[in-house]
């Protein structure tokens, strides 16, 4: 049986579960076509009706779905796979951030993930450097876009290096034949001081941007350097920054007379190095790479400024907020603006990074006990700790160092709270307390 074909859970109620299947089901087919994995389930499952044939204790036996029918009212069939087996990345990337980690920490935080599927289906970055032909073919048929790629340079020589792959294939032809058949990219470069910074800097951007629109934004992030990690790597400083910056705004110029697009941007830590005020928002155009930290503090700034009112006021109820040390000068503004507005008590502390190191600022690799210990000596009576969720593991309510939010709670004696980690986020979960 293919990875990822068995079936975790049925939503009850659900087109599947109302057609008889059930969790621990083998899903063979859905007309005629093998299912692997959950992209296969959702590209086959597109018509409106379909036949499904699986497996039980060994027993063969098919359904016919019509999603049409009038008593669903979604186009969801309720089957959730069983998760496939990640393909893992081959590449030793002088920068890698996992091999960055200290030791001891949960064994899945040492996975290294190259996954186009991942790619389309959560947005992590791939180098490409592992994909065959029989996955090139199901990424054009599936139309498995858009995808988000590492290039970090164009200059095979550069990027071999940047990667500790000697044998990784050629980015630009990889590109050239996803491009060609429509498949829509995202770019990113790492830019490492000394290796592709500067005039390499430069040529992968021209490089990259005669694949436009298919290739449809790319972003420039700094290298990010952990306490434990490859000592030899130099950071970003401030005049790196800038130079970065400079060259990205000249690009950005070029292709808006161009195209009516920037296509190249900066992340938000790039500006904050430089000491450099944010652009509006509206430069970032639609956020394609907000995730990887584009255009983040921008919107919420954009959020902000134009936020006029809560709706309910939580009436003396202490409440405090923790982030990252390059994001608290812009959150301790707003919490104060909010509180001379409305007459809460909102608090915010910054959390100096000890278990990565202190050159590691932003809110999204802070850890449990680096809280913990921030909070110590500092909590209220009654007092609720907003947890952004970004510093939680993926559907987890777990830090990046195993310590569990609800520890937080116990050993701080307060009440915690998970929120969105944005300006929406902030807003609601402040609306909601008693």
């Amino acid at each position: 049986m293919a990875d990822g074909s068995k079936i975790e859970s049925v939503a009850v109620g659900s087109p599947a579960y109302n057609a008889g299947i059930r969790s621990g089901d083998d899903l063979i087919s859905i007309n005629g076509h093998s299912i692997a994995d959950e992209i296969d389930l959702l590209f086959y499952t597109a018509e409106s009706e379909f036949s499904i044939l699986l497996s039980r204790r060994g027993k063969l036996f098919e359904r016919t779905i019509n999603m049409s029918d009038a008593k669903y009212d979604s186009r969801h069939l309720g089957i959730e796979l069983k998760s496939f087996k990640i393909s893992i990345c081959k590449n030793r990337c002088i920068f890698c951030f996992v091999n960055q980690l200290p030791k001891g920490l949960r064994k899945t935080l040492y996975i290294k993930d190259e996954d186009y599927r991942l790619s389309f289906l959560y947005g992590s970055y791939i180098t490409l450097s592992n994909l065959s032909d029989s996955a090139r073919q199901r990424i054009v048929e599936q139309r498995l876009s858009p995808l988000y790629i590492s290039v970090h340079s164009t200059n095979e020589e550069i990027r071999k290096k940047l990667l500790g792959n000697s044998k990784s294939v050629e980015i630009l032809k990889e590109i050239q034949f996803l491009t060609k058949n429509k498949i829509k990219l995202h770019a990113q470069i790492v830019l490492c001081p000394g290796y592709n910074d500067g005039g390499d800097l430069e040529r992968t951007i021209t490089d990259l941007r005669k694949f436009y629109p298919y290739l449809s934004s790319i972003a420039v992030v700094p290298v990010g350097l952990t306490a434990h990690g490859n000592k030899k790597m130099t950071p970003v400083t401030k005049e790196d920054a800038l130079a970065a910056l400079s060259t990205i705004e000249v690009f950005q110029r070029r292709f808006l007379k161009k195209y009516g697009d920037r296509v190249v941007y900066a992340a938000d830590e790039m500006y904050l190095k430089a000491g450099l005020p944010f652009p509006a928002l509206a430069d970032y155009g639609d956020l394609p790479q907000k995730e990887n930290g584009v255009g983040l503090v921008p919107e919420f700034l954009h959020r902000a400024e134009r936020f006029k009112k809560l709706r309910r006021v939580p009436a003396k109820t202490p409440i405090s907020l923790f982030t990252g040390m390059s994001f608290y000068p812009y959150l301790k503004k707003f919490s104060q603006r909010l509180n001379k507005k409305t007459g809460m008590d909102l608090r915010v502390y910054p959390v100096e990074n000890q278990f990565f190191g202190t050159s590691v600022t932003v809110t999204g690799l802070l850890t449990g006990r680096d809280i913990i210990r921030t909070f110590m000596g500092q909590v209220r009576p009654d007092e609720v700790i907003l947890i952004p969720d970004v510093t939680l593991r993926d559907g987890q309510n777990v830090f990046l160092d195993d310590i569990a939010t609800d520890f937080i709670g116990e050993a701080l004696g307060v009440k915690t709270k998970i929120i969105e980690s944005s300006f929406e986020g902030l807003i609601q979960a402040i609306e909601e307390l008693d």
